[in-house]
């Protein structure tokens, strides 16, 4: 039996105004070495004015900056991601400090939190890392962006033991549903939905995307993750944001440009740009 064949519909004959942000990215990494350009024009033509990129950690943020030196729609993330966590030395640390003293388009620390689904990185240095990156944010006077996989009761423990009500924080890749949207909501904080919210089985995440209050969303792509449909099992890019927006708008019963308008001056808001 064949396999159902896929209609991979252009993102460009769907775009939306120039106004939507993808919040969250990884354009700077070796999958998009043979395209970056094209999947920046792309983006734009689909109406991403803005996308933020995540740098993991300071060697890569050093080494791969230069990539969006002709791209300032482009602005900058930079954390030690939890399973990476045996990385966060103090010399890591002193590097990071220091870029977020002297690159004005680094605005945000993250992506940083708990992730108990890999055996990459005992947990107890993993807290220790997630620990240590909410007080440089602090530091530095930047908001926070919330890594969590499998270990969402923990990270919540480290936020609100921590005083991190209503600090500015935005809850990465949201995949869970209303419950978890309410508490991140009643702390003050952010949510940003991803491609799986286009995923025919992911009903709770939609049911969570209708709790969320306008003024606390995003989208996001998590590129190269996480492509929504109709490119799922693809390599993600900003362009196909305007998917995401779409599901999104159907499911709360708003008009997509709407949406997506109101999700990018969100993002432009948190993060500064």
């Amino acid at each position: 039996m064949s396999k159902k064949s896929v209609d991979r519909i252009d993102p460009v004959s769907v775009a939306l105004p120039l106004e939507g942000v993808d919040s969250h990215a990884h354009l700077d990494g070796e999958e998009f070495d043979q395209d970056r350009e094209s999947v920046l024009e792309r983006a734009r033509a689909c109406g991403v004015a803005h996308v933020g990129n995540v740098f993991l950690g300071p060697e890569d943020f050093n080494s791969r900056r230069h990539y969006f030196a002709d791209h300032p729609e482009v602005f900058f993330l930079l954390g030690i991601h939890p399973c990476h966590g045996q990385d966060c030395t103090p010399d890591t640390l002193e590097a990071m400090r220091r870029a977020f003293r002297e690159e004005p388009r680094l605005k945000a620390v993250g992506e940083i939190g708990l992730d108990f689904y890999w055996d990459d990185c005992p947990r107890e240095v993993q807290y220790e890392t997630f620990s240590t990156q909410l007080r440089l944010a602090r530091e530095v006077e930047r908001p926070v962006v919330i890594h969590c996989r499998e270990a969402e009761e923990e990270t919540l423990m480290v936020l609100e033991s921590q005083g991190f009500k209503d600090y500015p924080l935005l809850w990465h890749c949201f995949g869970k549903g209303p419950d978890l949207a309410q508490r991140i909501i009643r702390n003050g904080w952010h949510i940003s939905v991803p491609g799986p919210v286009t995923y025919k089985a992911n009903e709770d995440l939609r049911q969570a995307v209708t709790v969320i209050p306008a003024a606390r969303l995003m989208l996001e792509t998590d590129a190269p993750y996480l492509a929504p449909l109709p490119w799922r099992g693809k390599r993600n890019e900003p362009a196909f944001t305007v998917f995401t927006a779409r599901t999104v708008a159907e499911t709360r019963g708003e008009e997509p440009e709407d949406l997506w308008r109101m999700c990018g001056q969100n993002a432009r808001r948190f993060f500064g740009v």
